[in-house]
């Protein structure tokens, strides 16, 4: 199908990213997708939307500025305020984590009981279509959890490095009349430097899912499960290739997927415990990377 209006072919695509196939939004509303997502969270939880006391989504872009996804996504759940507050966070393909980490913190200090959490992803919409180099890349997801107060999360380490040129996409604001024509403002869809991406990507990856098992009092041996953002498949092997361990533990589905941004990991994690790949009590490790230049990673007991 890119083939018909892109310079490119499954034989360019496939080498290159490991994507075969993905997933884009068409007549759909994107929050529809994200509260369908969060309806099967809290169905599989047992619970019923009114069980819910925080909405919190992970968002890189979508048609609204405000109000906020989770504003949205508690609407058409029809779940009634105002005991029931939301909020987007929005950092990038790392975001997974930083919301874990955010929901955390709320259940913790005993401010939130159960906390819907979406991560919802419209990336499609970010990039421009005649650039093969973008275009083939990515696909739309939601992936959602249900939150409780526990023990689970064992480690975390969230990281920023302000390197906004290696990954950046750029709407236009409303015009006023002070501007200064500095063309700030002017639409630029997502630009990716792919090789220091990729640089960067793997070298992060190592560093902070060594330091998260260290700081967990683990060893590397001790993880059943790594996660890690589904951004390129040579990423991915790159970062496994490095790690003396069993390839079965390192999960992907990038192949059908594609890059879905922050929905990768829990889409990708919802997939293999339905597969019957998980069992209670097993250690895993999320690791994300993404524009900023952010990165995050957890162990988190399942």
């Amino acid at each position: 199908m890119l083939s018909e209006f892109l310079d490119t072919s499954d034989e360019w695509i496939v080498p290159r990213t490991g994507i075969k196939t993905r997933q884009i939004v068409t007549d759909e509303r994107f929050e529809e997708l994200a509260a369908l997502a969060g309806q099967r969270a809290i169905d599989a939880a047992g619970l019923v939307p009114e069980d819910i006391d925080f909405i919190i989504c992970s968002n890189v872009v979508n048609c609204y500025v405000t109000p906020s996804l989770a504003s949205l996504v508690q609407g058409l759940l029809g779940i009634k305020g105002p005991n029931c507050p939301t909020m987007d966070i929005n950092s990038a393909c790392a975001g997974f984590v930083y919301g874990l980490d955010i929901c955390d913190a709320f259940l913790q200090t005993g401010r939130a009981n159960r906390i819907l959490y979406i991560c919802a992803e419209e990336v499609t919409r970010m990039v421009d279509w005649t650039q093969r180099e973008t275009a083939v890349l990515f696909g739309d997801a939601a992936g959602a959890m249900v939150l409780g107060k526990g023990d689970n999360m064992l480690s975390c380490k969230l990281t920023s490095t302000p390197m906004p040129d290696v990954i950046y996409y750029r709407l236009p604001c409303e015009a006023t009349p002070y501007e200064t024509g500095t063309g700030i403002d002017t639409h630029m869809p997502m630009q990716l430097k792919g090789r220091e991406v990729f640089r960067m990507a793997v070298s992060s990856a190592q560093r902070d899912i060594k330091d998260v098992v260290a700081k967990a009092g683990l060893q590397l041996e001790d993880i059943d499960h790594f996660l890690l953002h589904q951004a390129n498949q040579r990423i991915i092997d790159a970062i496994k290739q490095n790690f003396d361990l069993p390839a079965e533990r390192f999960h992907s589905n990038i192949e059908k997927r594609g890059n879905t941004s922050s929905a990768s990991i829990p889409v990708l994690l919802d997939e293999i415990i339905r597969e019957g790949k998980v069992k209670r009590g097993d250690l895993m490790v999320f690791d994300g990377f993404g524009a900023g230049f952010v990165t995050s990673a957890a162990v988190v007991r399942y």
